[in-house]
């Protein structure tokens, strides 16, 4: 395989789901991504060939999902290393006593930007269930690229 080969458009097909997962993973963590942007690119395409839950459909929105509730358990996983701390930030405060009042099922909102990090580092901080949060990680990850995808189909018609 050449360099060249990288480039080509049959090389980003062929991969397409691999990159998916990646972008996925990256957008979960602290790290810069564009899973959306991505997703929708992958989608679009499809929709255009066929009925909205077709296998393609399907098996991108569990990449994504996969990918993203992984970086989000990564995110959990480093909070779980962190020392105890008093935190005095407003945005930490006020994540902690959301997860304390509301326990795992507040990871089904971990998709958000920003807070969703936040959430996902304070519940392994606060050692919440691994499995529950999990779950909770998984739906609302899966609701957000289901979401999306019903967002992108009116742009079919």
């Amino acid at each position: 395989m050449d360099i060249f080969s990288f480039f080509s458009a049959d090389f980003w097909q062929a991969n397409s789901l691999c990159f998916m997962f990646i972008s996925a993973f990256l957008s979960a963590t602290v790290l810069p991504g564009n899973s959306e942007v991505i997703f929708v690119a992958l989608a679009v395409p499809k929709l255009m060939l066929g009925s909205l839950f077709n296998v393609d459909i399907l098996a991108l929105i569990l990449i994504a999902t996969a990918g993203n509730s992984l970086g989000s358990l990564t995110t959990y996983g480093i909070g779980r290393w962190m020392p105890k701390f008093d935190p005095k930030n407003y945005r930490t405060l006020w994540a902690i006593n959301q997860l304390r009042r509301y326990g795992a099922i507040a990871l089904l909102l971990s998709w958000l930007p920003v807070v969703g990090d936040l959430f996902c580092a304070i519940a392994g901080w606060l050692r919440l269930n691994f499995v529950t949060s999990s779950l909770f990680i998984f739906l609302g990850k899966m609701v957000r690229y289901v979401a999306l995808l019903f967002l992108s189909t009116p742009f079919l018609l």
